[in-house]
């Protein structure tokens, strides 16, 4: 019989995750608000004072924002930093559904797979973690480049007679990122999908449903769990992505982490750039919270 765990280690175990997120998350989500506000003028310390030191009171420095939205024209929500925005939230929700898509039947076969060969299918969705992520980017470049394998067997195949254009498309990013992120959603459909009883389908086929009435009405629902989980695992992280549109995307894939990039780096504009990157916090935090407030 366990002993239940006493107030204080209640506590300490319910504590740890908070101050995790208070260290790792809150207190860096500070700073780069504080950031965000600061007016760095000439200078290269992004850290300077918010304040005025002669009367002692708050000078923020609301044009960071201001210029996200507005451009130099005076149309609101026609600037760079909105298509950059638009565009990497497209191509994180393209992402999302492509790899929902693809993972969705390899979780569910994984799942039903006999419990012997479970971990070596897990295996294999979890080997690309052991090879460094840009070298597996970087071999994508090498597929999809004009003398690239798919182009190499398209043309001794004779599907085409000339090389076609895939590096530096929308194809050749949504591709890199599906594989990527792939296994972000494979593995939580299989947590979900392998807790599932599938006795549950047998009682429908017995009542007479066809398979896809099966499925769409029970094993949907039932995994409903897994593929929010899944979503979000994928779309948070596209959203803000640089090293994949960088390497595989073209000049008009920019999206919102390489121009939060060359803002912090190229221009030395922290000031701008953190406030990107708070608006970009807000789209992902602020949605995800309305969602979780309504499904209590």
């Amino acid at each position: 019989m366990s002993t239940p765990i006493s107030m204080p280690g209640k506590r300490f175990v319910i504590g740890v995750p908070y101050v995790w997120l208070f260290v790792f998350f809150f207190l860096p989500f500070l700073i780069l608000l504080y950031i965000s506000f600061v007016d760095m003028g000439e200078s290269i310390h992004p850290f300077k004072p918010i304040w005025d030191t002669e009367t002692g009171l708050l000078s923020l420095k609301y044009e960071n924002y201001t210029t996200i939205f507005k451009s130099e024209e005076g149309g609101w929500f026609q600037t760079l930093y909105i298509e950059a925005y638009v565009r990497s939230v497209w191509y994180a929700l393209c992402t999302a559904v492509l790899c929902l898509v693809l993972g969705y039947p390899f979780a569910y076969f994984i799942a039903r797979s006999p419990a012997s060969v479970r971990p070596a299918l897990l295996m294999m969705v979890m080997l690309p973690f052991w090879t460094s992520f840009l070298l597996r980017v970087y071999a994508w470049k090498g597929i999809l480049a004009d003398q690239g394998v798919v182009n190499q067997v398209f043309m001794a195949v004779g599907l085409t007679s000339e090389p076609i254009q895939m590096l530096y498309t929308d194809v050749s990013l949504l591709v890199g990122m599906v594989y990527v992120y792939l296994p972000f959603m494979v593995l939580p459909l299989y947590a979900n999908l392998v807790k599932m009883d599938f006795r549950l389908l047998e009682a429908a086929y017995d009542l007479g449903a066809s398979p896809f009435k099966a499925f769409w009405l029970i094993t949907v629902p039932l995994s409903k769990a897994g593929i929010i989980a899944g979503f979000m695992l994928v779309f948070i992280p596209s959203v803000g992505e640089f090293v994949i549109p960088s390497l595989l995307g073209g000049p008009e894939n920019i999206m919102i982490g390489r121009v939060v990039w060359d803002e912090m780096f190229t221009s030395n504009n922290w000031p701008r750039a953190t406030a990107l990157a708070v608006v970009m916090i807000g789209v992902i935090v602020v949605p995800l919270a309305f969602y979780y407030r309504n499904k209590e």
